[in-house]
C-alpha cells in the first residue's frame, strides 16, 4: 500500500448475503450496522434488489439501515457498479471509482444519513434507466460508508473505509443473449515414477460470459487416449454465477490417468439458466502423454536383446584352433 504523508486510506466492503450484511471494524466495537433490501414500511424479506424495467423507466426501491450501535452513526451512501472478480465473486467498484452503469443510475435523496442508535432508517433511492440502455442484467449495489481514522500497532494512522452495501439486479428489457463461452483449455501432465499409478492431468480452463444475463453452470471434463477411448472423467464443477462480460477460470486435477502417447481433454460447460434450459457448450485439446517407465523398460530390454546378438556373433567368428 502506498502511504502519502501520516494519512493512509484502507476500504473494505461486505455484500449482502441472503441475511442482512453487518459491519463491526475491529478497534470501532461500537459501530456495528447492517444493510437490507426493504420497503417504507420496512424490510420484505427480500435477499437481494431484483427489479426489471423498460429503457426510459424511473424505479423506486428501499434499503433498510440498522444502526446495531450504543451511539448515532452518519453514513454515506451512495450507488456503484459491479464486476466479476478473477475468483468468479460478486464485488462491487472500489469507493475511488466512478460507476458507469446501474450505479451511475442510481439517486438518493441526500450524500449523508444520520441513525440513531438501535435503530433502522428505510432510505429511498431510485434507478433512472437510460432510453438507450442495452437489454438484459446489470448488477451494482447501493452502498453504506463510514470512513474513520484509526491508529495502527506502530503508531500509523489509517483512514479505514468500512462500507456494506445491499446488491442491486436490474433486469432491462429487450433481446437476452445467455450464453457462455469457453475461451482456453490448458493440459498439463506429469508422469508417476510407477507406471501402474499413472500420472496427473491438469486441465485449466476460462469460461467467460459473452452473453447480457447472469450466469452460472456445471463444468464437466472427459479424458480420451487413442481411438477415443475414455480413460477417465469429472462432473459436477460448478461454475460461479458470472456477470455479463465477466469469466473465471475453473482448474481440476485428475489423478491416475495412464500415458498414451497423446491424450486429448474435452470440456463441457451447462449454462444454468433462470427460464429455459441452454445448450452446452465444449471444447478440446491435447497433451502428449508419454510413457517414459515403459519406455525405459523397452529401451533396456531392447539393449539386452541386441547385446546378446552381438556377443552371439562374435562367437560364432571365432577361428577355430589348429590341431
Amino acid at each position: 500500500m502506498v502511504v502519502r504523508g501520516a494519512l493512509a486510506a484502507l476500504s473494505l466492503l461486505a455484500v449482502l448475503i441472503p441475511a442482512p450484511a453487518s459491519a463491526a471494524p475491529s478497534g470501532s466495537s461500537d459501530v456495528r450496522w447492517s444493510v437490507q433490501p426493504s420497503t417504507a414500511k420496512g424490510p420484505d424479506g427480500r435477499d437481494f434488489i431484483i427489479r426489471r424495467a423498460a429503457p426510459g423507466e424511473r424505479l423506486t426501491d428501499y434499503v433498510g439501515v440498522t444502526n446495531l450501535s450504543t451511539r448515532p452513526l452518519v453514513f454515506t451512501v451512495y450507488g456503484t457498479d459491479a464486476y466479476t472478480t478473477d475468483d468468479g465473486s460478486f464485488a462491487l467498484l472500489p469507493a475511488a471509482q466512478k460507476p458507469t452503469d446501474v450505479g451511475s443510475w442510481t439517486a438518493l435523496g441526500a450524500t449523508r444519513y444520520t441513525v440513531p442508535a438501535n435503530t433502522r432508517l428505510d432510505i429511498p433511492f431510485s434507478i433512472s434507466v437510460p432510453a438507450d440502455a442495452t437489454p438484459g442484467d446489470h448488477a451494482g449495489g447501493v452502498v453504506t460508508s463510514i470512513a474513520e481514522e484509526q491508529t495502527t500497532a506502530n503508531g500509523q494512522k489509517v483512514l479505514v473505509d468500512r462500507r456494506v452495501a445491499a446488491r442491486v439486479y436490474l433486469t432491462v428489457a429487450g433481446a437476452v443473449i445467455p450464453t457462455l463461452k469457453i475461451d482456453t483449455v490448458r493440459l498439463e501432465y506429469v508422469t508417476s515414477a510407477n507406471p501402474a499409478d499413472g500420472g496427473v492431468m491438469t486441465v485449466e480452463y476460462l469460461v467467460h460470459n459473452t452473453g447480457n444475463l447472469r450466469l452460472s453452470g456445471t463444468g464437466t471434463v472427459r479424458v480420451t487416449g487413442p481411438f477415443g477411448w475414455e480413460l477417465a472423467r469429472t462432473g459436477g464443477m460448478e461454475i460461479p454465477e458470472l456477470l455479463p462480460g465477466g469469466s473465471v477460470t475453473v482448474t481440476e486435477k485428475i489423478l491416475g490417468v495412464q500415458p498414451t502417447v497423446r491424450l486429448a481433454a474435452q470440456v463441457w460447460v451447462e449454462p444454468a439458466s433462470f427460464d429455459q434450459k441452454l445448450p452446452a457448450v465444449s471444447r478440446s485439446t491435447g497433451v502428449w502423454a508419454w510413457p517414459w517407465a515403459l519406455v525405459a523398460v523397452l529401451g533396456a530390454v531392447l539393449l539386452h536383446l541386441i547385446v546378446r546378438f552381438v556377443r552371439r556373433r562374435r562367437a560364432g567368428h571365432r577361428p577355430t584352433p589348429a590341431a
